[in-house]
C-alpha cells in the first residue's frame, strides 16, 4: 500500500491538539457571556462543516457530469481500478465539472458518500482522456485521499483551525498532498511525468516540460523567499514535488529544500534531452 508521509500524523496531532484548545475557549467565552461573531461562528463550526460539505456534494450532484460507463467510461473505469488497487469496500461517486481552462481535481464527501470531481480540460471532446497516463495519475492521487482519509468530517473538524495556523496548517495540508501523490504513483507511476507537466505548462504544452530538469531545480532553487513560498502553500511547489516524485528512496521535502546526493551532476553530462521541435497537441476542433 502506497505509504502516509512521515510528517502527516504528528502534524495532524498537532493541529486537532490545537483545534480542541480553540473550541473550549469558544466555548469558555460564551458562557461566560462574550457573544462575539467570530465566537459564535467557531463554536458552530461542526454544522458550519456539515453544511457546507452538504453544500458541495449537492453542487456536484446537481450540475456535475456523473462518470458511468456511459459517460467519462475512461475516466469511470480509472476510479474503479484505483478503489480496487488501494482495498476500498466501495467505489466513490466521480463527476466531470466544467474547468473552462482550469487544471484541477478534488476529493471530498459528506455523509457516508466520498466522491472525486475531475475538471473538463484533462479530457478531450468525446469523453477520452487527454492524457491517459496523467489522468490515471491524478484520479489515483485523489481516490488516494479517500483512502487515507483525508475527507472524513471527523478529521476535517479536527482541522478547522487550518486556515488560521500559518506554516503549521498548510505544512499539514502539504503532507497530505505527498501522501496523496503516493497514491497517484502506486495506481499508475507512469503518468507521475505527464501530471506534473500539465500542472506546469498546461494541457497543449505538457509534453514541452522536461520533468528531470525542473525537478533538478528543487536542489538548486534557494533562498527565503523559495523557502516562504512552499511553507505557506497548501501544496508542495512543483520543482520539490517532481523530486520526490523522482526519488522514491524517501518522503517528499516538506520544510527544507532537496539536497542532490554526493557526487551528482547536475546538470548531466551532454545536457537534458529536450521535446523542442516537437509540435504540440492541437486544440481540440470546436463542436458546430
Amino acid at each position: 500500500m502506497p505509504a502516509r508521509h512521515s510528517w502527516e500524523i504528528p502534524l495532524l496531532v498537532l493541529v486537532i491538539v490545537l483545534t480542541v484548545l480553540a473550541y473550549l475557549i469558544a466555548l469558555l467565552l460564551l458562557a461566560t457571556g462574550n457573544f462575539d461573531q467570530y465566537v459564535i461562528a467557531f463554536a458552530a463550526a461542526p454544522l458550519l462543516l456539515w453544511f457546507g460539505r452538504g453544500v458541495n456534494y449537492a453542487t456536484q450532484r446537481v450540475n456535475g457530469v456523473k462518470m458511468s460507463p456511459t459517460q467519462f467510461p475512461e475516466g469511470y473505469q480509472l476510479v474503479v481500478e484505483a478503489a480496487a488497487r488501494f482495498g476500498m469496500p466501495k467505489v466513490p461517486d466521480a463527476y466531470v465539472v466544467l474547468g473552462n481552462g482550469q487544471i484541477n481535481a478534488f476529493a471530498s464527501g459528506h455523509g457516508f458518500r466520498r466522491y472525486v470531481v475531475v475538471y473538463s480540460d484533462l479530457f478531450e471532446i468525446g469523453g477520452a482522456a487527454r492524457e491517459p497516463d496523467a489522468l490515471a495519475f491524478i484520479i489515483g492521487h485523489e481516490v488516494g485521499h479517500i483512502a487515507a482519509g483525508h475527507t472524513s468530517y471527523w478529521r476535517q473538524l479536527g482541522m478547522f483551525l487550518v486556515p488560521f495556523l500559518p506554516v503549521v496548517g498548510s505544512s499539514l495540508i502539504r503532507s497530505q498532498e505527498y501522501t496523496a501523490d503516493n497514491h497517484g504513483y502506486c495506481h499508475r507511476h507512469t503518468g507521475a511525468p505527464a501530471a506534473m507537466g500539465t500542472l506546469a505548462g498546461g494541457k497543449y504544452l505538457n509534453t514541452l516540460v522536461g520533468f528531470d530538469e525542473m525537478a533538478d531545480r528543487a536542489a538548486m532553487e534557494k533562498g527565503f523567499f523559495v523557502w516562504a513560498v512552499n511553507a505557506l502553500s497548501s501544496h508542495p511547489v512543483l520543482t520539490w514535488r517532481m523530486w520526490a516524485l523522482r526519488d522514491r528512496s524517501r518522503h517528499g521535502k516538506l520544510f527544507w529544500r532537496p539536497s542532490p546526493p554526493a557526487g551528482a551532476a547536475t546538470p548531466p553530462p551532454g545536457g537534458y534531452p529536450t521535446a523542442y521541435g516537437r509540435v504540440p497537441a492541437s486544440p481540440p476542433k470546436p463542436v458546430a
